[in-house]
């Protein structure tokens, strides 16, 4: 039924073109309409991405769904698009977060609430452009204009320092694409095309890999973000609405690991096993000195946010453990099971971190206060928020039989067969992740009731309790049950590897 559809070009731009229909809804006085129509575009937009999973062969690592028609002839740029196994989950992640953060928003939002919402849809689109193009240049534009609509949520709905954490965001992120750009026009002028898969083939002397891989680690490391490049995100987090804290750390924080998945791994291979040490190092310090930045913070968010960058050092671990895996077995088996563990990784941190963001954002919404201190005794006032909240935080802390284990798990274990003092530290994590979050929940959620304020709190409404059951329905499916994320993936997952793998020296 679906096999002549554009599937990809729908998933971009009916959320593009559907955020400017809401925009045209005009003021506050047409608000209902706005929220209702945004709500119709986001749920039509994340139907129209199952397709791409239904759909989807997995027992090839071919580019599936593929639109190919000419752009700018004159630079040979296209408008190219497909998806492999890498890329498609993210895609449905992106199209089903932002459902949620369209009914979070929809009592919460009074000020410009159509703006707001037509933000996270064309958001949606453009995210959603960057996981399906197989430009350069079409990535390169997709990559560039997401960063202004989360510029604008933070800037226009964010808190009382939101200007100093936008600029700070904006110029962080831009730095990192500029050295991006570099690169992708030195790939241009030695292969005639802009096309992302043309470049994988490239062969390439080592030191100009070396380069270009760089310029690439500038780009993603910023976006990940990866130590010492992180000090924006912890602010854009703290500052922004809870809906963009949510699209911040759920889906943007993926941008840069896929980044590595598709160019940096593929196209710079001989380098990115040059640097696999480096790399190694920089995801261990994110693991264990980053989890202990956040057992002392006060503020959740805070708290929250430097929890997603140690999460993320899995990811990038994951990613670069293949040469010592083969170092080590003599086989580079093990690199597949790191990767996938490393993807799934990705996935459930973006629900179970969406989840706390959400979950922060319900007690703000009623405290006007994300201080840890202010609270104590929440289950006593909201025994319903209050069981979720644990289960997300059991989640974040790896808890098994969430989702949150299951990466976790798998990194580790591919871990030890790359070396044990690397396993070992990954595994600290663990505890770190433990330990912070189950001292926020203690002294948030358990307890005696430390003010009236607290008191009088009121227990989640049906809206609040869909979403927040939602995201714990997929947490525990994908904890009990992840086959078929790591199915869809592993023929992707295989390929990369085998390309990696087989030296691209000139």
């Amino acid at each position: 039924m679906f096999a002549d559809w554009p599937l990809l070009s729908l998933v971009i731009w009916v959320p593009v073109f559907g955020g400017l229909l809401v925009l045209a809804t005009g003021g506050d006085k047409n608000a209902p309409e706005a929220r209702m129509l945004a709500l119709i575009v986001a749920v039509v937009s994340f139907l129209l991405s199952i397709p791409l999973y239904t759909n989807f062969q997995m027992h090839t690592s071919n580019m599936q769904f593929v639109e190919l028609h000419p752009w700018i002839e004159t630079f040979k740029v296209n408008y190219h698009l497909g998806v492999d196994g890498i890329s498609m989950p993210l895609i449905l992640l992106t199209t089903f977060m932002t459902v949620l953060v369209i009914i979070a928003g929809w009592e919460v939002i009074q000020f410009k609430a159509a703006q707001y919402m037509a933000a996270f849809l064309i958001m949606e689109g453009l995210m959603n452009g960057v996981f399906a193009s197989l430009d350069a240049a079409l990535f390169y534009v997709f990559w560039e204009a997401m960063l202004i609509p989360m510029f604008i949520v933070i800037g226009v709905w964010g808190g009382p320092n939101r200007v100093y954490a936008t600029i700070k965001f904006f110029l962080y992120t831009f730095f990192g694409s500029v050295f991006m750009l570099i690169a992708l026009l030195y790939l241009f002028f030695h292969t005639g095309s802009f096309s992302i898969l043309e470049f994988q083939k490239l062969p390439l002397a080592l030191d100009v890999q070396k380069m270009i891989f760089l310029a690439f680690l500038v780009a993603f490391a910023v976006k990940i973000p990866m130590w010492p490049v992180h000090t924006w995100l912890p602010d854009a987090h703290v500052e922004a609405p809870t809906g963009g804290s949510v699209i911040l750390a759920a889906i943007m924080l993926k941008l840069g690991a896929y980044g590595f998945l598709r160019f940096s791994l593929p196209i710079t291979p001989d380098a990115s096993h040059a640097y696999d040490g480096l790399m190694i190092t920089l995801s261990l310090i994110a693991v264990v000195y980053i989890g202990f930045v956040a057992l002392a913070q006060q503020d959740m968010k805070k708290l929250i946010a430097y929890s997603s960058i140690s999460h993320m050092g899995f990811v990038t671990l994951g990613f670069f453990i293949i040469w010592s895996i083969a170092t080590n077995t003599g086989s580079y088996k093990g690199a597949v099971m790191g990767i996938e563990g490393a993807m799934v990784q990705m996935i459930s941190h973006g629900f179970i971190s969406g989840a706390m963001f959400l979950c922060v954002g319900v007690m703000y919404d009623r405290m006007h206060t994300r201080m840890i201190k202010d609270y104590g005794g929440v289950v006593n006032s909201m025994p319903t928020f209050a069981a979720f909240m644990v289960l997300f935080a059991m989640a974040n802390a790896g808890l098994p039989g969430t989702s949150g284990f299951v990466g976790e798990f798998i990194v580790i274990l591919t871990a030890f067969k790359a070396n044990f003092w690397i396993a070992f530290l990954a595994a600290i994590t663990l505890i770190l992740g433990a330990a912070y979050t189950l001292w926020m929940v203690k002294r948030v959620i358990f307890g005696e009731v430390t003010n009236e304020a607290v008191r009088s709190l009121k227990d989640i409404n049906r809206r609040e309790f869909f979403i927040l059951a939602i995201l714990a329905i997929t947490v525990l499916f994908f904890g009990l049950y992840p086959a078929p994320l790591l199915n869809v993936m592993d023929a992707s997952v295989s390929n990369l590897v085998h390309h990696v793998t087989i030296s691209k020296l000139k």
